[in-house]
């Protein structure tokens, strides 16, 4: 049944550990920033769903990372009832899922479509249960050289709340890597909000009191993700972003996490991705960032992936043909 903000909130009171993007927080977040969260609760399921509106009067729906729950079928019939309700031309679930994992059942119905992900396909989890040295030990013996080594380099970690040093790191970053960046206004909504309830921090690395580097980091859970990384280009051969990273997943150990989400790595198996990975792309783009990723250890990990439930055919087909010419995803 269609359910309030406070009825998703007391529900995942049951379901701790479900994912950061299907909390009443994540929905309050995008609903400043063009979507619309609505939610649906049933015996032993429920789900966030995100709508857009687009031109004509209709909607596109969205599940990130959920449902929540089991059973997920018996929700099948309140999210088409809902997404008509909202006029959807269709809906995309990618569930909070890995491959070698069951699929859910509904899956094989008639009408959803495999599609492409919002949410990067492909991550890095590191288990951080165990001792800081047992963490380290686990990771390559370069980063550990660069932790290390930013620290005796004169790099400072602080945990701090300016926004405007890290939205100017977010452009340097998104120019640099070719990655897209957010309005100010986006990651100090996101920052207030999960702030408040001890679920998100800002962290910086310094030096001589100037901030190079910046993190935002979440936790829900027993997970931990480093959603949201910047950093300037001054005094890169000090290594701060390898000491930022550290810090943050003493952050995220100290918080009772058990896992470390680094949030995103090209979608290839990893020989191909080391294989490229050795070539001359290496430090360019998300090759960079994988490069910085892979050697804090961990365990590659890829999605079950992305699915669309379609309601209006024609529309739907129109509206990933405009999506092309734009040179976008579904997003």
């Amino acid at each position: 049944m269609s359910s309030n903000f406070t009825d998703w909130n007391n529900f995942l009171r049951d379901y701790p550990e479900a994912h950061l993007l299907q909390t009443g927080l994540w929905g309050e977040l995008k609903s400043e920033f063009g979507w619309k969260a609505k939610w649906i609760i049933g015996k032993n399921c429920g789900a966030q769903i995100l709508f857009r509106s687009i031109p004509g009067g209709f909607t596109i729906g969205y599940i990130p990372k959920g449902p929540v729950g089991s059973n997920w079928d018996e929700l099948i019939p309140e999210i088409d009832a809902l997404c008509r309700e909202e006029k959807a031309i269709f809906v995309k679930v990618e569930p909070d899922l890995w491959e070698g994992e069951a699929s859910p059942s509904f899956l094989a119905e008639k009408g959803w479509k495999h599609s492409h992900p919002i949410q990067p396909r492909q991550t890095i989890f590191i288990p951080i249960e165990g001792s800081e040295e047992e963490i380290l030990a686990s990771m390559k013996q370069k980063t550990r050289y660069n932790i290390h080594l930013a620290g005796k380099k004169g790099i400072e970690i602080r945990v701090a709340n300016d926004l405007d040093a890290f939205q100017k790191m977010m452009a340097v970053t998104g120019k640099r890597d070719g990655i897209g960046v957010h309005v100010q206004a986006y990651y100090k909504k996101a920052y207030d909000l999960f702030k408040q309830s001890r679920k998100c921090d800002l962290l910086f690395a310094y030096y001589e009191n100037t901030p190079i580097a910046g993190i935002m980091v979440f936790a829900q859970g027993k997970t931990a993700w480093y959603m949201y990384g910047a950093s300037t280009d001054n005094e890169r051969n000090r290594m701060p972003t390898y000491l930022l990273q550290w810090e943050a997943i003493r952050w995220a150990k100290s918080r009772g996490c058990t896992r470390y989400d680094l949030w995103g790595i090209p979608d290839l198996n990893e020989d191909e991705l080391e294989k490229a990975f050795a070539g001359k792309e290496s430090h360019e783009g998300m090759w960079g960032i994988y490069r910085f990723k892979r050697g804090f250890g961990g365990k590659i990990m890829r999605s079950l992936g992305a699915w669309d439930r379609i309601y209006y055919p024609s529309l739907y087909q129109l509206y990933l043909h405009m999506m092309k010419l734009r040179g976008r995803q579904e997003d």
